[in-house]
C-alpha cells in the first residue's frame, strides 16, 4: 500500500468512525426527545412518561439505560472532537488567533441557530448549550492534554457536590417521582411562539446548570487532541479499555433509577439523588459510546446500505437534528397533528424509529445525488466568510 492509500484509508476510517457516531446519536436524540409529548399520560419517573403494559416498561428501562442523559453527552464529546478538528485545521491554514477566532463565530451561530429553533420551531434546542459551551472552552483548544484531563476532573467533581443535591432538592420539592409535562392540549402556534422567544435566554442557562455538558465537551477535545476518532486503528487497546469501563460505569450509574418505583420506593431526595447519578455516570456513557463507534469504523469492512445512509446522516447532523425536531413537533405537538395525545411509549418509540429511518432514505438519496446539508452548507459561509 503506497503512502497516498494509506491516508486515503485513515481518512475515510476518521469519516466512518466519527460520522456513524453522529447519524447514530440523532437517533439516540429523537428517543429521548419523543417522550416530552406525550402529555396524556401520566408522569412516570423523572422525564418518563407511565408505562402500561410489560413492553412499555421494558422499553423505559432501556430508555434509562441506553438513552436518557447518554445521548446528550455523547453529542457533547463529538461537538468536542469537533472543534478540535477546525482548530487543527484552521491554525495550520492561518494561525491559532484566527482559529479561535472562526470557532467563537461559528459558536455564535450555533447558538443563533438554536434561538430560531426554540423560539421559532418550538423545537428542543441543544445548539445553544453547545455554542456557549464552545466560547467558554475555546481558549483550552490550544492546552497540554494533561491540562485539559485535570479540567475534565475538576469540572465533574463540582457536578458531583452539586446534581444530585440539586436533583434532590426538586424530587422533595416537587414530592413526586415524576416531573409533569407542561403540554396541555390547549396550545396554539402563537402562545407556543411568545412563550418559545421568552425562554431563549434561560434554555441554556437551565441546561448547563441541571444538565451540565462542559465535562463532556472537555473530554471530546482530549479525544480529539490524542486522535481516538481521527486514528483509530493507532488506539485500539484504548478505546476498548474506554468502551468497556465507560459502558459499565453508565450501566451501574442507571441501575438505581431504573429500580425507583418497581423494587425499589425511595424517599423523594433519596430519588432524586439517583437522578443526579444517572446524569454524571451519563459522561462516562457518552464516553464509552464515543469509543465504540471509533471500533465500528475499524471493524466495519464492508459499506452496504445501512452503514452508507447513516454516514450520510451523521455528515449532515446539523440539517437533520433540525429537521427531526421541527418534524416532532409538527407531528406530536397540539400545534398541528397532535400525536403526543394519542401514542403510548411502546407506539412512540415506534414512530421514532420511522421517522429515523425515513430520514435516513433521505440522507442517503441527498449522497447519492451529492447534495450538502443546507444548513452545513450555510454553516460553512458564515463561519468562513471574508470580512
Amino acid at each position: 500500500m503506497t503512502e497516498l492509500d494509506a491516508a486515503e484509508t485513515a481518512k475515510k476510517q476518521r469519516a466512518l468512525s466519527l460520522d456513524i457516531a453522529r447519524g447514530s446519536m440523532l437517533f439516540l436524540i429523537i428517543l429521548s426527545h419523543i417522550p416530552l409529548f406525550l402529555y396524556m399520560i401520566e408522569p412516570g419517573v423523572l422525564t418518563k412518561v407511565a408505562g402500561s403494559t410489560a413492553l412499555d416498561h421494558l422499553l423505559n428501562v432501556l430508555m434509562e439505560i441506553i438513552v436518557d442523559n447518554r445521548a446528550r453527552p455523547l453529542f457533547a464529546i463529538l461537538f468536542g472532537y469537533g472543534l478540535v478538528m477546525i482548530y487543527r485545521k484552521q491554525q495550520e491554514r492561518k494561525d491559532a488567533d484566527e482559529a479561535k477566532r472562526i470557532i467563537k463565530r461559528r459558536c455564535w451561530y450555533f447558538i443563533i441557530f438554536g434561538a430560531i429553533l426554540a423560539g421559532v420551531a418550538g423545537g428542543q434546542d441543544i445548539l445553544m448549550t453547545y455554542g456557549i459551551a464552545g466560547l467558554l472552552l475555546v481558549s483550552s483548544l490550544n492546552k497540554d492534554n494533561s491540562k485539559i484531563l485535570k479540567y475534565v476532573l475538576v469540572s465533574t467533581i463540582i457536578c458531583l457536590l452539586y446534581i444530585p443535591l440539586l436533583w434532590g432538592g426538586i424530587l422533595l420539592g416537587n414530592q413526586a417521582y415524576g416531573l409533569p409535562i407542561e403540554l396541555t392540549g390547549q396550545e396554539t402556534y402563537v402562545n407556543t411562539f411568545l412563550e418559545g422567544l421568552i425562554a431563549i435566554p434561560i434554555i441554556p442557562l437551565f441546561t448547563h446548570l441541571f444538565f451540565p455538558v462542559i465535562p463532556s465537551v472537555l473530554i471530546g477535545i482530549w479525544l480529539g487532541n490524542r486522535n481516538l476518532l481521527s486514528k483509530p486503528h493507532d488506539h485500539i487497546k484504548l478505546l476498548k479499555q474506554l468502551t468497556i469501563g465507560g459502558l459499565t460505569l453508565s450501566l451501574a450509574g442507571a441501575i438505581p433509577l431504573v429500580l425507583i418505583n418497581d423494587v425499589w420506593f425511595p424517599g423523594f431526595f433519596a430519588a432524586g439523588i439517583a437522578y443526579g447519578v444517572h446524569i454524571i455516570t451519563g459522561f462516562a456513557g457518552g464516553v464509552g459510546y464515543a469509543a465504540l463507534f471509533g471500533l465500528l469504523g475499524i471493524t466495519i469492512k464492508k459499506h452496504g446500505t445501512i452503514v452508507k445512509a447513516i454516514t450520510a446522516m451523521g455528515k449532515r447532523s446539523l440539517t437533520f437534528f433540525v429537521t427531526h425536531e421541527v418534524l416532532i413537533v409538527l407531528f406530536l405537538s397540539p400545534i398541528a397533528f397532535n400525536l403526543g395525545a394519542v401514542l403510548t411509549v411502546t407506539t412512540s418509540v415506534l414512530f421514532g424509529l420511522a421517522m429515523w429511518v425515513v430520514t435516513l432514505s433521505v440522507a442517503y438519496l441527498m449522497d447519492r445525488h451529492q447534495i450538502e446539508g443546507p444548513l452545513e452548507r450555510y454553516m460553512r459561509y458564515v463561519t468562513y466568510k471574508k470580512g
